[in-house]
């Protein structure tokens, strides 16, 4: 099925709208996973047009995208990925990991952008960034379509070293679902329990009663408070 190609006309309408030059894509994966960190990353792309076939990574095949990351990281004018760990997601909660993870892009930039598209209608970021949500941003969006393949790239080949350097892992299936809930996630969580790269404050211990007292309780009420005002949605 073709895809309409991502343009510049966010970007055109910021810069006419609010006088920034450097305006930064932003777009996250590993959001509905159970296990590896959530990454983001911040990519800088100019007004350009992009290398042929780029779009939202979820809808191109993974040796394609795997081509077309490679295409990116030299096309793009800069780009950057942050991390929130397992452990920071237990902690702080979705909303904020990922605020983190964003923060740590943004600030690895060559240059501080004077802007930021954010995929999705939640806007994580908040102050002091100045931030345009666009719902589908990585299908319309040059930049954020960037930073999406980039993305994805990148953390599955995470979570691939994950599986090849670690028999734990390896069991788990992280360099086919890059972990998310597969069936072989699924089977080997009940057999052996989560790894030290799980999110252990997750519901899916709920169902496995053997391990259910791994679960971690979120305590902070600010963590709290940020997941509360808005509900995220799972990328599986």
């Amino acid at each position: 099925m073709p895809y309409e190609p991502p343009t510049h006309t966010v970007e055109r309408s910021i810069r006419a709208t609010t006088g920034a030059k450097i305006i930064a894509g932003v777009d996250e994966v590993g959001r509905g996973a159970w296990a590896g960190p959530v990454t983001v990353c911040a990519a800088v792309t100019g007004l350009r047009r992009p290398p042929a076939g780029l779009t939202d990574s979820k809808l191109i095949s993974p040796k394609r995208r795997a081509e077309l990351a490679e295409e990116l990281e030299k096309w793009v004018t800069s780009h950057a990925l942050g991390h929130a760990s397992p452990e920071e997601i237990d902690e702080l909660g979705m909303t904020a990991a990922l605020r983190l993870a964003a923060i740590r892009a943004l600030d690895a930039l060559p240059v501080r952008p004077d802007a930021v598209i954010l995929d999705g209608k939640h806007d994580y970021l908040g102050r002091p960034w100045q931030v345009r949500t666009v719902i589908k941003g990585d299908q319309s969006c040059v930049a954020v379509a960037a930073a999406s393949v980039i993305a994805k790239v990148r953390r599955d080949a995470m979570m691939a070293e994950l599986a090849a350097e670690s028999a734990q892992c390896a069991v788990f299936g992280f360099g086919a679902n890059a972990g998310y809930p597969s069936p072989v996630h699924k089977a080997a969580l009940r057999e052996w329990g989560p790894t030290p790269h799980h999110r252990l404050s997750w519901s899916y211990l709920d169902a496995l009663p053997q391990w259910r007292h791994l679960k971690k309780i979120r305590i902070s009420a600010e963590a709290a408070e940020l997941e509360s005002g808005g509900q995220l949605g799972f990328d599986f």
